[in-house]
């Protein structure tokens, strides 16, 4: 079968609501919906976000109340068993960044990678978050497992990533420090799904709330999947729905044969 996986930071799911994010959900013929930046405890949300129709819902909240926070919806029966709720650090888990499934021999990991903030002030705490989902996926490859990694990466790899590099070559999402992590990541046998059938620039998943930012494509490509490169022919698309509004980022997606 053909697996729709979805991607989106929704900068808050109480706020998406108000702009329509159910009725874009129950339109995206989605299988799996990872969403970060959730902004809220389950038992925050309102039945129809825990419960929408033929969605089971997960989520995996930060401890403290309106910020980070994943979650994911799944068209799917799965089993309870089968999710990984954090990356196994206390002192990452606590921000709620991480949640994931086993399904069909594949792991789809979804991440919020922590932002390394104005002058790096968090660059150490988001290069240990790298390192740490680095180590754990790379444990349950050895399991035989695929994987899958998505969701909001915090890191604009490449000068095509963004629309201003060399303004932006001091500030946080493309510090070398995060770049460099990046390639090393892609080394160990991943690939940039979006760049198997896109190799141009001025595709971007983010932009700036700023007036005129979004309009005039002045973003930055730092919403993502990776994949095993032994999945490189299971992914029939990866696309970046830029046209789909209700936060400052866009949704993504994968549709993949498992």
């Amino acid at each position: 079968m053909l697996l729709n996986v979805y991607s989106w930071n929704l900068n808050g799911i109480r706020a998406a609501k108000k702009q329509g994010f159910l009725s874009w959900l129950q339109n995206s013929e989605a299988d799996f919906v990872f969403l970060q930046e959730v902004r809220a405890t389950p038992q925050q949300l309102e039945e129809d976000l825990i419960s929408p129709n033929h969605y089971q819902s997960y989520w995996h909240p930060a401890e403290k109340k309106g910020y980070s926070g994943v979650g994911f919806y799944s068209k799917i029966p799965l089993n309870e068993s089968d999710i990984v709720y954090g990356i196994g650090d206390p002192d990452i888990d606590r921000e709620g960044r991480f949640i994931g499934v086993f399904y069909n021999n594949i792991f789809f990991a979804h991440a919020y990678f922590p932002n390394s903030q104005p002058e790096g002030k968090r660059l150490d705490y988001k290069l240990k978050f790298c390192r740490c989902i680095e180590n754990k996926l790379q444990e349950i490859r050895k399991k035989g497992f695929s994987i899958v990694l998505g969701g909001d990466i915090n890191i604009a790899h490449t000068e095509i990533d963004l629309a201003n590099p060399k303004q932006n070559i001091k500030n946080p999402g493309f510090l070398p420090e995060e770049r460099n992590w990046l390639s090393h990541f892609l080394k160990l046998g991943y690939l940039d799904a979006f760049r198997i059938f896109e190799k141009r620039g001025g595709y971007y998943t983010w932009w700036s709330q700023r007036p005129g930012v979004r309009e005039k494509n002045i973003g930055w490509r730092i919403d993502a999947h990776f994949i095993s490169e032994c999945l490189k022919d299971k992914v029939s698309n990866a696309i970046i729905h830029d046209k789909i509004y209700g936060s400052d980022h866009c949704p993504i997606s994968l549709q993949i044969k498992v």
